[in-house]
């Protein structure tokens, strides 16, 4: 293992989360499903308004931010984004002005859909939200910059998803926690598996263990891409910024992908993420949400079923977002 420092921990970063986030045995559901040893990353615990897998990638950003003497946030994120209210949490904890730019992404589930869950979370943190259509958000962007700029404030500006090379050192450095649990639990997983979609927490993951020279399979279910090649790419482009802002890690990094699991669309549940969600629930007293962790786990239900986990134990990353529960029908 490389001495020197990790970029990671080389990098300034703010401290905005709850760390490490525990590594936790789910023994009945693994009993349920008869297959390996099920280990849930709880990085909904991490913090910041009920917490999710943001909170790492905004200690860079935001840092970043304030190295800038930046005072002022804009970023993106669909109507429920997790991401854009953990980024209005930190802002507020940070005292930086915050604009959510929101974009309808997804057919409205309930009349609640644009005023409750992560939106209500947005208001109560006293953020600027603007809900828009998606096709209008890059022009509104710009307009909204040039407008606050002439009054004064100095403007940063996140990506969807908290996904740049910045952000994604948040989970590099989450490799490294994982790695130091995986050996106090006497535990080695050949298989990490996660919702993917702005690719910051594959490509960050991905980056992060090639520097420690771990190899395990980190396996992205996509729930966000209807074109297959699109996710790759971002990770890709993603890996490729990585390495050019913070230099070549040690091993080779193999990205894995599974596409199989999205269904209708981004945000749109299947009945086994449905299944799903109510059997972690009722087994292991967990909430995982429709959009992003029960897809991922609705996958790794399906995955050990299939019998292609080898191995005693396997990970799965609860990214968050449960605070979106109570805006999708439940009939």
């Amino acid at each position: 293992m490389n001495s020197s420092p990790h970029p990671w921990q080389s990098q300034s970063a703010v401290n905005l989360g709850h760390w490490p986030t525990p590594l936790e045995k789910l023994p009945r559901l693994s009993a349920e499903l008869g297959g390996p040893t099920i280990w849930l990353k709880r990085d909904d615990c991490s913090g910041l308004a009920t917490g999710g897998n943001k909170t790492r990638k905004l200690e860079y950003l935001l840092a970043d931010a304030l190295a800038q003497d930046c005072d002022t946030v804009i970023t993106f994120g669909a109507v429920q984004s997790n991401h854009a209210r953990q980024t209005a949490a930190a802002c507020a904890k940070l005292g930086l002005e915050c604009h959510l730019l929101l974009s309808r992404q997804v057919p409205s589930q309930t009349p609640e859909y644009e005023r409750g869950g992560n939106v209500l979370l947005g208001k109560l943190l006293g953020a600027h939200q603007h809900v828009l259509p998606a096709d209008e958000a890059a022009a509104y962007s710009r307009t909204l910059s040039e407008k606050l700029q002439q009054q004064g404030r100095r403007v940063y500006r996140i990506p969807a998803g908290g996904s740049n090379a910045v952000g994604a050192l948040g989970y590099s450095r989450a490799a490294a926690e994982l790695l130091s649990q995986f050996q106090q639990c006497n535990i080695a997983p050949r298989h990490i598996v996660h919702a993917s979609s702005s690719a910051g927490t594959q490509a960050g993951l991905l980056y992060g263990f090639a520097h420690l020279g771990a190899t395990p399979d980190v396996l992205g279910i996509n729930v966000y891409h209807p074109d297959p090649d699109s996710l790759q790419q971002r990770i890709n482009t993603l890996l490729q910024q990585l390495t050019d802002a913070f230099g070549a890690p040690s091993g080779q990094p193999e990205v894995h992908i599974n596409h199989a699991y999205i269904g209708a669309g981004y945000g749109l549940p299947t009945a086994e993420t449905l299944a799903a969600i109510h059997m972690a629930a009722s087994l292991e007293g967990l909430l995982f949400d429709p959009a992003y962790s029960g897809k991922a786990l609705a996958a790794l239900i399906d995955q050990i079923n299939l019998g292609n986990f080898s191995g005693d134990d396997v990970v799965l990353i609860h990214t968050g977002g449960a605070a979106a529960l109570n805006v999708y029908s439940w009939d």
